[in-house]
């Protein structure tokens, strides 16, 4: 059996990561390719070292969530898993934390917060899901 633990599907990928390792990942994902550490560096608002995001980004890949390829001298790192599976994942966290696992709670906070900043459209979407989600249960 490994020392290590890698991270499942069924465990919260967005709480098994630290702050800076979420932004890394934010990163890459915005990037929407591969991505060196120093191009990561570029990215991050902080006076981190090459040496620091290059230990960072090693340690996301022993978690499970980065792989590298080599190309040439430098290594490209690449987010393992989907970008829908780690916004679930981190939409789950939310809701958790934040709401005490209540969807109702979310939309509530959404739509009653910012409702004057939906649109008619964006308002008639969220209706539609709702109305497709009902249907979907039954």
């Amino acid at each position: 059996m490994s020392a290590r633990k890698l991270t499942t599907p069924s465990k919260s990928l967005h709480s098994a990561l630290s702050r800076r390792e979420r932004q890394i990942m934010d990163i890459l994902y915005r990037l929407g390719r591969g991505a060196t550490a120093g191009e990561v560096m570029e990215e991050l608002s902080s006076d981190k070292t090459y040496s620091t995001i290059r230990s960072q980004l090693r340690t996301l890949e022993e978690k499970g969530h980065v792989r590298h390829e080599e190309q040439g001298l430098r290594y490209i790192y690449f987010p393992t898993a989907p970008r829908n599976t780690v916004r679930q994942s981190a939409l789950n966290h939310l809701v958790q934390t934040f709401f005490g696992g209540s969807s109702e709670k979310v939309v509530s906070a959404l739509v009653g917060a910012d409702a004057s900043k939906l649109s008619d459209d964006e308002l008639e979407r969220i209706s539609q899901l709702i109305d497709k989600a009902k249907k979907e249960r039954r």
